[in-house]
């Protein structure tokens, strides 16, 4: 079952990048529940392919298509079956490469794996284009938190080496969150995403890639939320948004660079205000002992170089059994973190509202 996330929400996502569609399969949603289907539509509006010269050309809709689960606009307690077509795809342009595995893809691991029965078009199933079903089950859980006073929003911290202005972890409001998601590049310092573009329209031209940071914060959940040891509210989200494609790194607050602190600066001194508990500092993240404190979550990820640059590579022929080059072709981002951003943040609402429940 490693294409379903989630216990008592279950998100069963299916397809392949060039198959005749792709969808998802979402069972356990409260029954009576309205989904705001504007609010979907431009949430996977912010993941979608082709809206800019910093990512792929590759033109979908992503229009979802419900085919279960809903009756006069409600959940009637049935899982919700949504599928989305695929319609731009050009699958000659992975022909040569059944036996020549792209350096950073999963090519040569999925042909071992399946056999060399593995569908190599876009990637199969192993391609980003699984991320749309995803945006749409989490567009869904996202609403059903906000009926909880729970958001959820993430900004690009780094491209390139270029780093954008962190929000403050211990106040970072509902207002800041929104602020960030409205914009087409979403970051809180737009000088900075100035410089991050053009890190990636450098890339570009270079037929290379870059790769980047995205933190996500989660506010409004109540303390106690999580398990200690293995089923931990780190161990969840991390594990959700490790399901994401390009993924190679999940900290939360102050993460790797607690290694280099002190206990006496690492530490988040306990303050009561306004009635509640909180702390002053938020160094760990929202969570202690794999449960929540009360305080944001504030989880970082990142996300490496797009796989498929247009400069020649070395790899191997798995016919000849040689030494050989490969040029990809196609059409491909020069950078995912920004597409990336609603993919995280859907991986995050999925995995709180099933925790919740």
């Amino acid at each position: 079952m490693s294409n379903t996330l989630g216990e008592k929400i279950k998100v069963t996502i299916f397809g392949q990048s060039h198959s005749e569609a792709i969808g998802v399969v979402i069972d356990g949603l409260p029954s009576g529940f309205r989904p705001d289907m504007e609010e979907v539509a431009a949430f996977m509006a912010r993941r979608a392919p082709g809206l800019s010269e910093l990512s792929t050309s590759r033109r979908e809709e992503d229009k979802p298509q419900i085919i279960s689960g809903l009756v006069d606009g409600a959940t009637c307690g049935a899982p919700v079956c949504t599928v989305i077509n695929n319609s731009d795809v050009r699958s000659g342009d992975y022909g040569k490469l059944k036996t020549v595995p792209r350096p950073s893809h999963a090519d040569y691991t999925a042909m071992i794996k399946y056999s060399g029965y593995n569908d190599i078009r876009g990637g199969g199933q192993f391609s980003g284009r699984l991320t749309a079903p995803l945006c749409f089950a989490g567009a869904l859980c996202l609403q059903l938190l906000a009926e909880c006073g729970i958001t959820v929003g993430a900004q690009i911290l780094e491209i390139g080496g270029v780093g954008d202005l962190p929000l403050d972890p211990v106040r970072v409001s509902p207002e800041g969150l929104y602020a960030i998601r409205s914009k087409t590049f979403p970051v809180n310092d737009d000088t900075a995403g100035e410089k991050m573009r053009e890190e990636i329209l450098k890339a570009k031209q270079d037929m290379d890639s870059v790769g980047g940071i995205i933190r996500c914060y989660a506010i409004g959940l109540l303390p106690g939320l999580g398990e200690p040891m293995f089923h931990g509210l780190e161990n969840r989200l991390a594990s959700a948004v490790f399901g994401i494609p390009g993924v190679r790194g999940v900290s939360f607050g102050a993460g790797f660079a607690a290694a280099r602190m002190r206990g006496s600066e690492h530490n988040d001194p306990f303050e009561i205000n306004d009635g509640k508990v909180r702390t002053k500092t938020n160094n760990h993240g929202g969570i202690l002992g794999g449960i929540s404190s009360g305080m944001p979550v504030v989880m970082d990820v990142a996300i490496k170089p797009t796989a498929s640059i247009g400069i020649p590579q070395n790899t191997v022929d798995l016919n000849t059994m040689e030494n050989t080059v490969v040029t990809i072709g196609g059409r491909h981002d020069p950078c995912i973190v920004p597409r990336a951003v609603p993919c995280v943040e859907a991986a995050v609402a999925i995995t709180l509202l099933d925790m919740l429940i």
